[in-house]
């Protein structure tokens, strides 16, 4: 395994394995700021790579807060790894991801934001939303950045393949392709489709988001909102029945 680091926006990295037996890019977000923050950790075996990334950027030690979506190994899993690394760092999650997991697995060492609830670390502001069910989980949340409107994404819009850090083309093709590739497989059944989904990604797309961070495939740059509107016109096509 091979892991790319690549600065897609000022002091936004993004850091990149590609899996060919999953044929899955996993992906995390750092950003350097006063209190540098990285979006979701990886899986426990990945900890040295991503490790390793991040000590191209910042010292690893310095890192203050660690996000992530929901309870899920690629997103948080080596966690416990970064907070035994880092002294200073902690967990930001959402009310019911810090009940039903993270305060558990962490010792209680997790920083817990409202919905909507901003935390500022220097020059960036992140407004915390809980998004349950969207992509996984009753414990999901997402992160958005005001200050570059970055949504971090997490699964939404995932995309198979060893693909280009950053696409200004739309990537809703490519989505509903893998999509309907794990559908069609022993992982069918990943991505939840509820009476909330369609109100919860319009809610996403309201924000009006110029990056999209997603967590497997490119990041996407230009109309976010428009691509979480089409989102949820896919999702509804492929997962209600």
């Amino acid at each position: 395994m091979k892991t790319q680091v690549d600065e897609i926006a000022p002091d936004l990295f993004r850091i990149s394995t590609y899996i060919a037996k999953y044929d899955l890019q996993f992906n995390q977000f750092l950003v350097r700021d006063d209190e540098p923050l990285l979006f979701h950790t990886g899986m426990q075996g990945m900890f040295e790579l991503v490790r390793a990334a991040v000590a191209k950027i910042i010292d690893p030690a310095t890192l203050r807060w660690i996000g992530f979506s929901h309870f899920e190994a690629d997103e948080c899993g080596s966690l416990n790894a970064w907070l035994s690394l880092a002294p200073q760092a902690q967990a930001l999650c959402g009310i019911i991801g810090a009940t039903i997991n993270i305060n558990d697995f962490t010792g209680h060492r997790a920083q817990v934001l409202g919905e909507g609830e901003v935390l500022v670390t220097g020059r960036n502001r992140y407004r915390l939303l809980e998004t349950p069910q969207v992509p996984h989980g009753w414990d999901a949340s997402l992160l958005f950045e005001e200050t570059g409107a970055t949504l971090f994404c997490s699964d939404l819009l995932l995309q198979n393949g060893n693909v280009e850090p950053v696409t200004a083309t739309d990537v809703l093709a490519r989505a509903r392709e893998t999509l309907l590739h794990f559908e069609a497989g022993p992982l069918a059944h990943s991505t939840p489709y509820t009476i909330r989904t369609e109100g919860t990604l319009r809610r996403l797309a309201d924000l009006a988001p110029r990056r999209l961070a997603v967590m497997h495939g490119s990041t996407f740059v230009g109309d976010g909102g428009g691509a979480l509107r089409n989102l949820a016109v896919v999702l509804k096509e492929v997962l209600a029945c």
